[in-house]
């Protein structure tokens, strides 16, 4: 299983709307994919589904077929983390459903860290809980990767979910504020990772499943807002200038003085342009924006922007492949 995180804490770069197109993008190459939705805000959930299944998901009383669910035994201190329901989207992707419960798990594993140092079983059962949920609904697909969506914010339920990734993607907007979120995460990254490294050691259960915390930085992915003439307006390329640097040094905890900027940087994976004008017609059709047809409204302009953004989003997927060692058909 090779799970693969796509996070920034700045909201609004994008994050849950690439795990989405990436999860069809994938699916449409061959790959079997879970998505899963760790976010309490559960938007990567509502991308997937219509509301009528939304409600059956959620109920007013228990909401079993959730993440809430597959982990309340834990939650409530009665028993380990149950089976999840993997929801069926298509023969290649499979949906672990987000809830806007999940916060309530925050504190229980705010709890459950410091405790692993003292070797707790109880606290690594907790702490891995989102792993091993992971892995089965992974295996109960036969799943070749899981692509996790994630909050905005650098909380317990991120820490535990960022545990259970092999990789993290960052999506960054072009701006001050995805600067200074790059500033925060590496820094954090490292910490949990050298953190959890520690508390591995002090695990008393061999048999128990437990993720290697890896969070190894797969790159960077800079989602325009705006284009003037096939390039970035000003302001946004002086921020992309400065992308590459920060990263090294805050993500990587790379010393370099100086480096030139994104055109060309290994660690960038891509570019996107923000395609403004498909995301309401692919919400609307509820498909990702690269299978619109003139049925949906896709017509005209949109078709050449709907095959620009298949190029663009395959391109991406491949990439990530290739860092992250998926298989591609």
């Amino acid at each position: 299983m090779i799970t693969i995180a796509f996070f920034n804490n700045k909201a609004g770069v994008g994050a849950t709307s690439l795990v989405y197109h990436l999860a069809w993008m994938y699916a449409d190459l061959g790959v079997k994919v879970v998505a899963a939705d760790l976010d309490p805000q559960a938007n990567l959930t509502s991308m997937f589904l219509e509301e009528d299944r939304l409600e059956a998901l959620w109920p007013d009383d228990e909401h079993p077929l959730s993440v809430l669910g597959a982990i309340r035994p834990i939650l409530k201190g009665t028993g380990d983390v149950g089976a999840p329901h993997v929801e069926h989207i298509v023969d290649n992707i499979g949906l672990v459903v987000g809830d806007l419960g999940l916060s309530a798990f925050e504190d229980k594993l705010s709890d459950a860290w410091p405790r692993c140092l003292d070797g707790d079983e109880s606290a690594f059962r907790i702490i891995s809980a989102f792993y091993r949920l992971l892995l089965q609904a992974a295996r109960a697909r036969e799943a070749d990767v899981v692509l996790l969506d994630v909050g905005p914010n650098l909380g317990a339920i991120n820490r535990a979910a960022l545990i259970a990734a092999e990789y993290v993607v960052i999506p960054l907007a072009p701006d001050l504020f995805s600067l200074q979120g790059l500033r925060n995460l590496g820094p954090t990254l490292r910490g949990w990772r050298s953190a959890w490294q520690e508390r591995l050691t002090k695990n008393p259960d061999r048999l128990l499943e437990l993720p290697r915390g890896n969070m190894q930085p797969a790159g960077y992915i800079i989602l325009q807002h705006a284009l003037r003439l096939d390039r970035p307006v000003r302001a946004y390329g002086r921020w992309m200038e400065r992308i590459p640097l920060v990263y090294r040094q805050a993500v990587l905890g790379e010393s370099v003085p100086d480096m030139p900027g994104a055109t060309g940087d290994p660690h960038s994976l891509a570019t996107l342009k923000h395609y403004r004008s498909l995301m309401p017609l692919a919400m609307d059709a509820r498909k990702p924006m690269f299978f619109l047809k003139p049925a949906d409204g896709a017509i005209g302009a949109h078709m050449t922007a709907v095959h620009d953004c298949y190029l663009d989003f395959r391109g991406l997927a491949v990439g990530i492949a290739r860092r992250c060692g998926i298989s591609l058909a």
